[in-house]
C-alpha cells in the first residue's frame, strides 16, 4: 500500500506541474465572471511563472488525493469478491468510485483553497496557503463538497474503467506499452470528462461563495445548476468543456504513465 501511495502521489505531482497553464485556463473558463480572468491577463499584470499560481497548493493537494486514490483503488479491488462482481469492469468501476470519493473528502480543504489562489490577481485575498486557511471560513472551505463527490467518485469510477479497456484495446493493436499507457490515460479521461463535467463545474462555482462580490450566489447544487442554466442556457453547464478536454488529455496520460512508471520502479527495487 505504501507503494502505491508513493506512485499514486507522485504522478499526480508530475502530471499537475506539467499542466498547470492549462488548468488555469479551464478554471478562468469555468469562471467568467472573475475580472482579469484571462491567461493574457495574467501574463500582462502578473508575470510568466504566475501561470503556475496556486500549483504549490494543487500539489499539497494531488500528492494525498491521489496517493489515497490510487492505494484505496487497489485495497479495494483486489478484496471484492469475484463471486459477488464477476465482472471485472464493474469490479473497477466500484473500486474507482470508492476510493475517488474517499480521496475527495480527505483532501478537500486544499482543493478549494487551490481553487482561489488560481483565480486572486496579484494576492489580492490572501498571501499564501496558510493565509488563505486562516481567512476563510470552514463551512467555504467544504463549499461544494457533495457536489465534488458526486462528480469525482464517477468520474474516477470512469477513468479506471476505461483506463484499462482502452489499454487491452491498445495492447491488442501491437502498441508499445510506455505509448499505451499514455494514450489510455489521455483518452480514459476524455471519455470520464464527458460524462461528468457539469459536476465540475457546479463544484468550481460553489467552491467560489464569499470569495468576491463578483461571483454569483447559490443555494446549493439544484439552485446552482437552476440558476445557470437560467443565465446561461443549457450549455452554460459546459462552459470550458474544450478548456476541459485541452486540460484532461495530457494530464490523465501523463498521471497514469508516470503511475505505471513509479509502481513498476518501486516493485523493482
Amino acid at each position: 500500500m505504501l507503494a502505491d501511495l508513493l506512485s499514486g502521489g507522485l504522478s499526480g505531482i508530475v502530471s499537475r506541474t506539467a499542466t498547470a497553464p492549462i488548468e488555469l485556463y479551464k478554471i478562468q473558463r469555468q469562471n467568467p465572471y472573475m475580472p482579469h480572468s484571462t491567461l493574457r491577463d495574467v501574463l500582462h499584470k502578473e508575470g510568466f511563472l504566475y501561470l503556475w499560481k496556486g500549483n504549490g497548493t494543487n500539489c499539497l493537494r494531488v500528492f494525498p488525493q491521489f496517493g489515497i486514490n490510487y492505494a484505496v483503488y487497489r485495497a479495494v479491488e483486489s478484496n471484492i469478491p469475484v463471486e459477488v462482481f464477476s465482472s471485472q469492469e464493474l469490479r473497477r468501476l466500484i473500486s474507482g468510485g470508492i476510493s475517488g470519493s474517499v480521496a475527495m473528502t480527505c483532501i478537500y480543504p486544499l482543493e478549494t483553497i487551490r481553487s482561489r489562489l488560481t483565480l486572486q490577481t496579484q494576492r489580492g485575498h490572501y498571501t499564501g496557503v496558510v493565509d488563505a486557511l486562516r481567512k476563510t471560513p470552514l463551512r467555504d472551505l467544504y463549499g461544494g463538497l457533495r457536489m465534488s463527490i458526486y462528480g469525482f467518485g464517477p468520474f474516477n469510477a470512469l477513468n479506471f474503467m476505461y483506463y484499462y479497456q482502452y489499454k487491452l484495446l491498445l495492447g491488442t493493436l501491437g502498441v508499445a506499452p510506455s505509448t499505451t499507457n499514455f494514450l489510455s490515460g489521455g483518452l480514459a479521461g476524455i471519455s470520464a470528462l464527458s460524462v461528468t463535467y457539469p459536476t465540475d463545474l457546479i463544484r468550481r462555482r460553489l467552491q467560489m461563495q464569499g470569495f468576491d462580490k463578483a461571483v454569483p450566489q447559490y443555494n446549493g447544487i439544484i439552485d446552482c445548476a437552476r440558476k445557470i442554466i437560467h443565465q446561461e442556457g443549457i450549455m452554460g453547464l459546459y462552459r470550458g468543456l474544450g478548456a476541459g478536454y485541452l486540460k484532461v488529455f495530457p494530464t490523465l496520460a501523463i498521471q497514469f504513465w508516470s503511475m505505471e512508471l513509479f509502481s513498476g520502479m518501486m516493485k523493482d527495487s
